[in-house]
């Protein structure tokens, strides 16, 4: 039998050759566990750039700040900047026909960027008294010494600036006049521009100015006894036209040689009998303007003298574009209207009302809503005739090209800008889901193994690694719409700024679904409509009802809080609305309460701004349940402009609503105040409602056992002083401070308080089990810092005992209420950390056993995994022997980087604003999503994967090991005994 054992152990080594579980991640298994896509948001500005052979791009900016060249062939991105939360662009445009020139931060930021790369070329700030409009001109023909010239007002202030560099050549300060520049007029051949605006609501002033050194050559000004609205249109060089006060009369304002004349048509004479506010839309139609009043769009063309007549005048028009100019001073500009499941493009001459230069009818999907605005652009076909393309941006945020009757190519960007995210689970599969598939084709098979044992012993070509890695996708079935038995595959439910849900599959990332609610668009009944969270309503047990699952999702319709609700239920598998409700009450809080009805419908407790509850859903079924756990329904309202955190109970049905059974009133139970002049409340946070925790005992060296104080009705709040809650540096570390606490929120006790003194915000927290961790920066230090704060519950110190615990001799399971004093005692640490933080969250598995980790989104948009223990308050510079091997890490007095430790690898999250958890069914495994402009999904093991094989395990190659391991075995021992056999017959 020894030469069997030795047999055995070669196959044995053979065996462990192959493909085995590993816990890197190699070059070919990018992408297989996770996704990345790339947005840019909703477009605001476009300009295209198609005169020169090579590349046809769009370069446009988007309502994310975001700015993004377009390949328009196929909408890819050619290079792309995200300038963050607090740098909106204003005005894009292009310069000497190689550089895109934005204007950003309320015309404070002028930066010229290369047009083929995206670099940045130059960046100006542009400084100003108070703040004001801000407007972007860049003349063709507008030189000084070789060098054209851009025009910038903002501040208050007029800038002349370079386009080589960027210099700003001189600057008009407006402020001391009071002038609210509307137009930068540049008549062409001239060197002298006009800047016109209003001083005030009924005065109108016009500069003349010098291009070359700013010198001013004439101010005039004309009264409008009427008073302006505001609002201002260029039709020509030479004219505007105003809306007046009333919004009932138009005036056209004509500047020649800088004196200002006024004319006055009522808009009555123009259309007849208006019954609606006329509003100026913005346009820039040489010789034309519109205005829209109720539901129809006015083109008025201006004559001869200021003269004003109707040109077209069009019911539900849903966009128009700009004036593109074309050969021999013609302009032209695209009209889109809808019409059933289809939009109707016409591109006409400004001119010319009697032909179409372009009429085409596009099928639309009518998920992706109305028409928002719409860019042109023209090619000279093979015939030399002029054809058109139009960039048209939807309702839903999304982005099209249209080009020759149909759609060439669509993006998905409303997608940049989620809002609220949750999990949902696939339908099972009735069949019964294959674990492994046995190859048909021998050659292939082999192959294919070849291939795996390469990649594993890096002996692998590049062609090699992109045939294993295809061979991985298709064989890992990642992207079926069924769930599988780990519980990788899930859909996320996301709903976006536009009232878009969406559901993304985690295998691959696309879009299984897709719909624009109806709830949450603008109408009359339902005017800014606004969503606000995604919640699980419906979650039916697959073995006892064949029911899909179903969302709910809450909306306002309204700019304020105290804006009435909408209500939103949407079937997960398919997305259909199943139905929605417009309410008659306000939305200060959601509250998801722990139980269900018949149906598996989970209740939820509406709170409104006059702190009335409203039960959904709204059934006698759930209004039993409802009221056998009335007495244990307790909830707390932050006001953080206020300082004040009040808790609440329920306490009979509203007075005030007769006959509404659904709803109740509250009582005042305690109130927290924070002194305005010392404390203002800047973050709080609470543990996930869904968190599973797997034990209560923490069994630390020498066996002793410390007992989690584990409370769903803990809330942690951060404060800071009022002085501290500008930018980092607005103040000194005297004047600054930190206070955090952590408050139980049914009694209003203050379990825990912590001063920072010489610390600011902002602060980023999580909570899970009984520990937090807080985020904020130290200004003595210059130096970001995480404090972890952990609590113990003491009523159970006598439980100390191990075999106590294991045999379940203890009070873990007995009631604990939070009117009975709680004996805790609170363990707290602080490290530095090297980064500023965006985002925070903490992993989450199924059943809470193993270990945790921080996900960390850095400000450069990457998620950073922390692992928990390094977060120990019990951390010590030299700990004990059995310390370490309770796994106990040395202190030091900042937290490690560990590039291994990213996340999303080398990827970017750009905009990074979230990052949400969901656990797999697989204990090991946690699934991580991170949403921002852009989008990233990957699913991690903070304990490693002890309880997975990898997906590319080969069952038939183990199968087939083992059979030939016990074939020769067999023959081994067949020889052997011959051997033997024969030895003793000699």
């Amino acid at each position: 039998m020894a030469r069997a054992t030795r047999v055995f152990l070669l196959l044995l080594l053979v065996l462990l050759s192959s493909p085995s579980p590993s816990f890197s991640l190699y070059e070919d298994q990018v992408g297989l566990m996770d996704w990345h896509q790339q947005y840019i948001g909703k477009v605001k500005h476009a300009v295209f750039h198609t005169q020169k052979a090579g590349r046809k791009r769009v370069v446009v900016s988007t309502e994310e700040n975001v700015i993004a060249s377009l390949d328009l062939r196929r909408g890819d991105i050619f290079w792309r900047h995200v300038l963050g939360p607090n740098d909106a662009v204003d005005e894009i445009d292009i310069a000497l026909g190689k550089y895109v020139i934005t204007l950003s931060s309320e015309g404070s930021i002028l930066r010229a960027w290369n047009l083929p790369d995206g670099q940045m070329v130059w960046e100006s700030f542009l400084q100003g008294p108070k703040p004001s409009k801000s407007l972007l001109s860049v003349p063709a023909n507008m030189k000084i010494d070789k060098d054209n010239v851009i025009f910038v007002f903002g501040k208050g202030c007029l800038h002349a600036v370079s386009s080589i560099d960027g210099e700003v050549l001189w600057k008009k300060d407006f402020a001391d006049e009071s002038l609210e520049v509307q137009q930068i007029i540049h008549p062409l051949g001239s060197d002298m521009i006009y800047a016109v605006g209003f001083v005030g609501l009924s005065q109108l002033d016009a500069y003349q100015i010098n291009v070359r050194n700013g010198e001013v050559l004439k101010h005039r000004s004309a009264a409008f006894p009427g008073g302006f609205c505001g609002e201002v249109s260029l039709v020509s060089s030479d004219t505007l036209v105003a809306l007046d006060a009333t919004r009932s009369s138009l005036i056209s304002i004509s500047i020649l040689d800088g004196e200002i004349s006024l004319q006055q048509t009522h808009i009555s004479n123009l259309v007849g009998d208006s019954f609606g506010m006329a509003v100026m839309l913005p346009s820039k139609l040489s010789g034309m303007l519109m205005i829209k009043i109720n539901n129809y769009m006015v083109f008025v063309r201006v004559a001869d003298e200021g003269k004003l007549e109707v040109a077209e005048k069009i019911n539900d028009a849903a966009a128009v574009s700009d004036a593109l100019a074309l050969s021999e001073g013609q302009q032209a500009f695209g009209l889109v209207e809808h019409g059933g499941n289809k939009i109707h493009l016409t591109v006409k001459l400004v001119n010319d009302w009697n032909g179409d230069l372009l009429k085409e009818n596009i099928g639309m999907d009518h998920q992706r809503g109305c028409v928002h605005k719409i860019f042109i652009n023209n090619y000279i076909r093979t015939d030399r005739s002029y054809g058109f393309r139009a960039l048209i941006v939807m309702e839903d945020h999304s982005l099209l090209l249209l080009q020759q009757g149909e759609i060439v190519w669509s993006r998905e960007d409303g997608l940049a800008s989620i809002i609220d995210v949750t999990a949902s689970e696939l339908p099972v599969e009735k069949e019964g889901v294959s674990v492994a598939k046995v190859e048909h084709n021998l050659f292939e098979w082999l192959k294919g193994h070849m291939l795996k044992l390469k990649g594993t012993l890096m002996l692998a070509s590049p062609e090699d690694i992109i045939a294993i890695q295809g061979m991985r996708l298709k064989s890992s079935e990642k992207s079926k719409m069924t769930r599988d038995h780990n519980g990788f595959r899930k859909l996320l439910i996301v709903l976006t700024r536009a009232g878009k849900l969406f559901a993304l599959h985690t295998g691959d990332g696309r879009v299984v679904w897709s719909v624009l609610l109806h709830s949450l668009r603008n109408s009359e009944a339902c005017a800014y409509p606004t969503g606000l969270n995604v919640y699980q309503w419906q979650v039916p047990h697959h073995h006892a009802m064949d029911e899909n699952p179903s969302v709910l999702v809450v909306g306002r319709c309204g700019l304020g809080s105290d804006a009435p609700g909408v209500l939103s239920f949407v079937d997960t598998y398919t997305g259909k609305e199943l139905d929605s409700l417009f309410l008659t009450h306000s939305i200060e809080r959601i509250i998801p309460l722990s139980f269900t009805d018949s149906r598996e419908q989970r209740l939820h407790l509406i709170i409104d701004t006059d702190h009335h509850a409203h039960l959904y859903p709204r059934t006698p079924e759930a209004i039993g349940i409802f009221q056998h756990e009335l007495p244990n329904i307790y909830w707390y309202l932050v006001e953080a402009d206020n300082g004040i955190i009040r808790g609440h109970a329920l306490k009979s049905n509203c007075i005030l609503q007769e006959g509404d059974e659904y709803c109740f009133d509250t009582r005042d139970l305690w109130s927290i105040v924070f002194p305005s002049e010392s404390e203002k409340i800047l973050a709080t946070v609470t543990r996930k409602l869904n968190e599973v925790v797997h034990t209560q005992a923490k069994v630390i060296t020498d066996q002793d056992v410390m007992y989690k104080y584990v409370s769903k009705n803990l809330l942690f709040v951060a404060t800071v002083a009022p002085k501290a809650t500008g930018e980092i540096g607005s103040v000194t570390p005297e004047e600054s401070w930190l206070v955090v606490y952590l408050i139980d929120t049914v009694t209003g006790r203050i379990l825990y308080r912590m001063t920072h003194h010489g610390t600011q915000g902002p602060v980023h927290a999580v909570f899970s089990e009984n520990w937090v961790v807080y985020h904020y920066f130290n200004l003595r230090a210059h130096r970001y810092e995480m404090s972890v704060v952990e609590i113990y519950d003491q009523s159970r110190a006598d439980n100390k005992d191990v075999w106590k615990l294991v045999l379940g001799k203890h009070n873990l399971t007995s009631p604990v209420s939070s009117y009975s004093r709680p004996e805790v005692i609170t363990k707290s640490q602080f490290y530095f950390f090297t980064h500023s933080v965006k985002a925070m969250a903490v992993t989450s598995t199924a059943k809470g056993i193993t270990s945790k980790q921080l996900l960390i989104g850095t400000i450069g948009d990457q998620v950073l995994a922390l692992d928990k223990r390094y977060l120990d308050p019990r951390r010590t510079i030299n700990p004990s022997q059995s310390e370490r091997e309770e796994g106990i890490i040395p202190l030091t007095d900042s937290l490690p980087i560990i590039p291994q430790s990213y996340v999303t690898h080398t990827l970017k999250v750009e905009g990074l604003r979230g990052i949400v958890t969901a656990p797999a069914k697989l204990e090991s495994t946690t699934l991580v999503f991170a949403y921002g402009v852009d989008l990233f999904f990957t699913r991690i093991a903070p304990s490693r994967t002890y309880d997975l094989l990898t997906d590319d395990f080969s069952y038939a190659l183990l199968l087939i090991t083992i059979v030939a391991l016990v074939a020769a075995i067999f023959v081994t021992w067949i020889l052997s005994e011959r051997k033997e056999l024969q030895e003793k017959w000699r």
